[in-house]
């Protein structure tokens, strides 16, 4: 497991496990004697909690951490086994992409990588929106994202915030903004798209061959998902 899944994870346990006894964040964190906002950054993976605080937390549940090991990635082929087995329409619907692509309207933007796969019916994992924007349009996506409350992936601390917004500035092209996150690939000109369509929307993606070769995430999906197809008998 890589630091960038297991955060997530830990926070998904935490908070599930808070719900559960129907405790508020704030309940919970008296009973730990942490901050409020030490729970919500856990629940939410923004940061990683300590042992020492990940342990009191779940003491204070009565529950505790058990730690095992697993194949390399083989959450991927777990979770794309999922997908595959549900109805396109689900997976699209889960993706909830219409409320922020309604609010980049005004912005020249396509689909792409991981969502744009999956809009194509490929059954891999999206955590965030895919698109491409121009970096003629880059100070319109910056007035964006303040408006969208967009905070930048930090790299160095392991969570969003602390960095300028603007593409141009150093830092990943990652932002968690009021609807969700995005990624973006900052271009000269916009890739060639075609339209797929769906509950009678119709949206710009990039192509799936086209995703293989200039996109390496889901590239990488796509073909860890294909090599898999005849031993699943898929």
């Amino acid at each position: 497991m890589s630091s960038s899944r297991l955060i997530p994870l830990l926070g998904a346990v935490v908070r599930q496990q808070r719900h559960l006894r129907e405790l508020s964040q704030r309940e919970l964190a008296d009973l730990a004697e942490v901050s409020q906002a030490a729970v919500a950054r856990i629940e939410r993976g923004d940061r990683a909690p300590s042992i020492l605080v990940l342990e009191r937390l779940l003491a204070c549940m009565d529950v505790q951490l058990a730690v095992g090991v697993e194949p390399l990635d083989a959450h991927l082929d777990a979770r794309m086994a999922e997908l595959a087995a549900r109805p396109l329409a689900e997976r699209v619907d889960d993706l909830g992409l219409d409320q922020t692509l309604d609010r980049l309207a005004d912005i020249p933007q396509v689909i792409t990588g991981s969502t744009a796969a999956l809009l194509q019916g490929a059954p891999v994992p999206v955590d965030a929106l895919e698109i491409a924007v121009r970096w003629h349009d880059s100070e319109r996506f910056t007035r964006w994202l303040e408006r969208a409350y967009g905070q930048r992936w930090n790299a160095r601390w392991g969570e969003f915030g602390g960095l300028r917004l603007e593409p141009e500035e150093q830092g990943e092209h990652r932002w968690s903004t009021r609807y969700g996150e995005i990624r973006a690939t900052m271009c000269d000109e916009l890739p060639e798209t075609i339209e797929v369509r769906h509950a009678g929307r119709a949206y710009r993606v990039v192509p799936l061959a086209q995703l293989e070769l200039t996109e390496p995430r889901a590239g990488e999906l796509l073909r860890r998902y294909r090599a898999r197809q005849p031993a699943s008998g898929g």
